[in-house]
């Protein structure tokens, strides 16, 4: 049961990037109010991987354990539910959640993350996270040398193929129409034996997410054991513009060095305001958020 509703920091998402945030300043002894509906984004994914002492746990595991150490420093408290809302109000913001209630503080950390706009197409998103995954350094290493598709296209796709390139000799890109290389990156794909396929995927078959074959638009079907995908993504909260931020070209919250936006009191950690989705990288981001945000607080009042 919450106490007060005025805290000096609230942090808006509760996974690995938010309650590192409240992990840093509960250590500083700051009033903390974490704010999170449960409902990460990795709630599929097998397990994690690629963070010291956490490798092959599942995300699950790494955040139960997380929020139960976070919440051993007393000042720190958890509320479960959706901020759906935040406006700035005079000394700070005000936080509104789904069911009307508010929060006040003066500052705020936005760890809300990001949501994958998975193509509609049939077995993607129950493979998503699973088999069909974004990134090399997460997941690669338990998929090498296994048959391997890339759906990409352009730089995002020649990038993703140099990473896989390195874990397996069978590659092929999936560019979902016509392929959008330059002159020398099909060259260099073509050197490294990386085929190109431009015809649309129907249905990506599987078993319990994990990937046995592509169907494309013109009924071949093609044997895979791994696929990578690079979709788009979009906020998962529009709390952050609602409040003036500035975005950057991919649509990431724009940060400077300190994890602080343009807006005053307001600083954003983890996959929202960076293209590094890593469990690391959340909670280093996060660490130092928490630790500017009490900078800050030191700054204003000492």
């Amino acid at each position: 049961m919450l106490k007060q509703n005025q805290f000096d920091v609230i942090i808006v998402g509760g996974s690995y990037a938010g309650l590192s945030a409240g992990m840093s300043l509960g250590r500083s002894f700051r009033k903390v109010l974490i704010i999170d509906n449960g409902k990460p984004c990795n709630e599929q994914t097998p397990h994690s991987h690629n963070f010291l002492t956490q490798d092959r746990k599942t995300p699950k595991e790494i955040s139960e354990l997380s929020k139960n150490q976070v919440l051993e420093y007393k000042t720190v408290e958890f509320h479960q539910g959706k901020a759906i809302e935040a406006k700035k109000i005079q000394n700070g913001f005000e936080v509104i959640t789904e069911n009307g209630e508010k929060f006040n503080s003066k500052k705020i950390i936005i760890a809300t993350g990001i949501v994958d706009e998975i193509p509609n197409i049939k077995g993607f998103k129950e493979s998503w996270g699973i088999s069909l995954i974004h990134c090399p350094y997460c997941h690669g290493y338990e998929f090498q040398n296994k048959k391997t598709g890339i759906i990409a296209n352009g730089e995002r796709g020649f990038h993703i193929a140099s990473l896989v390139n390195n874990l397996t000799t069978d590659i092929t890109i999936f560019t979902r129409g016509k392929a959008d290389f330059t002159e020398e990156q099909f060259q260099k794909l073509e050197k490294n034996n990386i085929k190109i396929i431009e015809t649309e995927i129907e249905e990506l078959k599987h078993q319990n997410g994990n990937v046995e074959s592509l169907i494309l638009s013109d009924g071949k079907v093609l044997n895979f054991e791994a696929v990578y995908g690079a979709f788009p993504f979009k906020q998962h909260s529009d709390i952050p513009e609602s409040l003036g931020c500035e975005m950057t070209e991919m649509g990431h919250i724009k940060i400077d060095q300190f994890q602080k936006t343009n807006v005053a009191g307001l600083l954003a950690c983890g996959d929202n305001s960076s293209p590094m989705r890593s469990v690391a990288s959340a909670v280093y981001t996060g660490n130092l958020a928490g630790a500017m945000v009490n900078a800050e607080l030191v700054n204003d009042n000492f």
